[in-house]
C-alpha cells in the first residue's frame, strides 16, 4: 500500500448475491475473479419468456435468503422447504435477457422452477407466476458498456452492468443522517447492495477516486470505478419485510442527483477488475488510490 496515495482506506465489508435481487450473503472474505466476486449474480430469476425479474416487479425476492453450505446454494423463504442446488450443477441450456443482453444460460430444472414460483407467484402478475432459475454460463462474455470502462474489456455475470459496487461506510452515515433529520428511520447497507463497502473514507469519496488497489492475500487486486450507480426503487424495499417505501430516494433525490448520467439518483460506484483473477479480499485489508481528475 502506498503511504503517498491520495485515499487510503480498508475494506470494511464484503457482500455477494448470489441470486440476482434476492438477499445477499455477507462474508469475511470472498475470492475475485475476472467478472466480480465468486458467486456474485451467478443466477437470476427469469420468466417464461426467459426475461429477468427482480424486485421491482417482485419486492418478496428480497425475503429469498441465500448460504453457502458444503459446495451447495441453499435458498430459504418463509414457509417454504429449504431449496439445495449444487454449485456446479446445472441441467439443460436456455437463453435469457438481462436489461438489453440475451445471453446463453443454463436452467436450473423443474424443481428450482416450482420453488420460486410458488414463493413469488401468489400474488404476482399474470406474467410473472410461472417462473425459473437460470445459471450464468462460465463460457459466456458478458461485456460492460465500453463508454464507461474507456474501451477497455471488462465482464460481467447477471449484474446490471459491471462487475462491482463499490461504497462507503461514510455515505451510509450521511445518508442515514439524512433520514434522520427528515424523520425516517435508519436503514442498512443491504439497501444498496454494494459489494465493497470501504472504511477510512469520507462520504461519497468512492465517486472520486481512480484505480483501487487492494493489498490482497496472495498479491495486490487492482478494481476501478467507472461508473456512477443509478438508483432504481430496490433501496426502498425493507429488506426484512418485503414492504416498499419513498424515504430513500426521496432523500436521495435532495442531494444525489448526477449530472454524469442525466440527473439520475447515484449511490456508490460501478467498477470493474482491472488485475487480480483468483485473489482472496478479506475484511480488513488495505486498500489505496489517487483521485481521479476527468
Amino acid at each position: 500500500m502506498s503511504d503517498t496515495a491520495d485515499v487510503q482506506a480498508t475494506i470494511d465489508a464484503l457482500w455477494v448475491y448470489p441470486v440476482k435481487s434476492c438477499a445477499g450473503v455477507r462474508l469475511q472474505e470472498a475470492e475475485l475473479t475476472e467478472t466480480g466476486l465468486l458467486y456474485d449474480r451467478a443466477w437470476m430469476v427469469v420468466d417464461a419468456d426467459g426475461e429477468f425479474v427482480s424486485q421491482r416487479e417482485l419486492p418478496r425476492m428480497a425475503l429469498i435468503q441465500p448460504s453457502f453450505k458444503m459446495g451447495q446454494l441453499v435458498l430459504r423463504a418463509p414457509g417454504m422447504l429449504a431449496l439445495h442446488l449444487q454449485l456446479d450443477a446445472a441441467e439443460r441450456p436456455m437463453k435469457v435477457r438481462v436489461w438489453d443482453d440475451e445471453v446463453a444460460a443454463w436452467d436450473m430444472g423443474d424443481l428450482a422452477a416450482q420453488w420460486f414460483s410458488d414463493f413469488l407467484g401468489p400474488g404476482a402478475p399474470a406474467a410473472l407466476k410461472k417462473l425459473r432459475l437460470a445459471r450464468f454460463d462460465p463460457e459466456v462474455k458478458r461485456a460492460s458498456d465500453p463508454r464507461w470502462t474507456g474501451g477497455r474489456e471488462a465482464g460481467t455475470q447477471f449484474a446490471d452492468g459491471f462487475a462491482l459496487l463499490v461504497t462507503s461506510t461514510a455515505s451510509h452515515d450521511e445518508l442515514n443522517a439524512r433520514l434522520a433529520a427528515a424523520g425516517h428511520a435508519p436503514v442498512d447497507a443491504r439497501r444498496m447492495r454494494p459489494n465493497i463497502v470501504l472504511g477510512g473514507l469520507q462520504a461519497h469519496d468512492e465517486d472520486r477516486v481512480g484505480a483501487l488497489r487492494i493489498e490482497a492475500e496472495g498479491g495486490p487486486a487492482l478494481i476501478e470505478p467507472v461508473k456512477p450507480c443509478a438508483r432504481c426503487p430496490i433501496p426502498d424495499v425493507n429488506p426484512d419485510t418485503a414492504e416498499t417505501g419513498t424515504a430513500v430516494n426521496d432523500t436521495l433525490r435532495g442531494y444525489r442527483a448526477d449530472a454524469r448520467v442525466k440527473g439520475a439518483l447515484t449511490f456508490g460506484m460501478n467498477a470493474i477488475v482491472l488485475e487480480g483473477d483468483g485473489r482472496l479480499l478479506r475484511v480488513g485489508q488495505r486498500v489505496s488510490g489517487d483521485w481521479r481528475f476527468d
